[in-house]
């Protein structure tokens, strides 16, 4: 089993990220999923990422290391888009990270003021042409990281894996998801 916290997108605490937590759970993984936005919705990415930026990327942030706090050290920080940044920080910054996981999104560790920690490995799924992610960063993390797994799919929808948005690609979202598993399963 490995302890995961996993963060939401900017649309918020939506059912398609509950349901991508469960189908982690149920293949044996103890996974948290605190809501960054505090009960709040949008029914579309503009919305939520002007709610975030009303809020502060910083003050997003800093709700998912508090939500940290309670798990041990060796914890998968996993986030989807806006997600992936308290949980890209957790990962370099907490002692003994396990790893990440990071879903549509990434930027280079620099960004945080450090290096990627050289025990924590790292996985990443992005598509190709997806408007919201600068693949040439998240690319840069990959090669920032000593251990790291960079998928790229086809399209440029966003986020692909929550089953509850209109983007939503099943075979997209099982293979992603069974690679979450796999990754998880080699760290337990």
């Amino acid at each position: 089993m490995t302890h995961v916290i996993l963060f939401d997108h900017a649309q918020g605490l939506t059912d398609g990220v509950e349901e991508f937590a469960q189908r982690l759970r149920d293949a044996g993984h103890d996974v948290v999923v605190p809501d960054l936005y505090e009960g709040r919705t949008f029914d579309t990415l503009d919305a939520g990422v002007a709610n975030a930026e009303a809020i502060g990327f910083e003050t997003i942030i800093e709700r998912g290391e508090l939500a940290a706090d309670a798990l041990p050290e060796n914890t998968v920080y996993a986030g989807f888009s806006l997600g992936t940044l308290p949980a890209q920080k957790l990962a370099q910054s907490r002692p003994g990270a396990l790893g990440a996981l990071l879903f549509h999104g990434g930027i280079p560790a620099a960004t945080f003021g450090s290096d990627w920690p050289k025990t924590a490995p790292l996985q990443m799924h992005v598509a190709e042409g997806d408007e919201w992610v600068e693949l040439d960063e998240v690319e840069q993390l990959a090669g920032d990281a000593n251990h790291a797994e960079l998928s790229i799919y086809p399209g440029s929808a966003h986020l692909v894996a929550d089953s509850s948005l209109g983007e939503y690609d099943e075979d997209l979202a099982e293979l992603i998801i069974e690679r979450s598993i796999r990754f998880l399963d080699r760290l337990a």
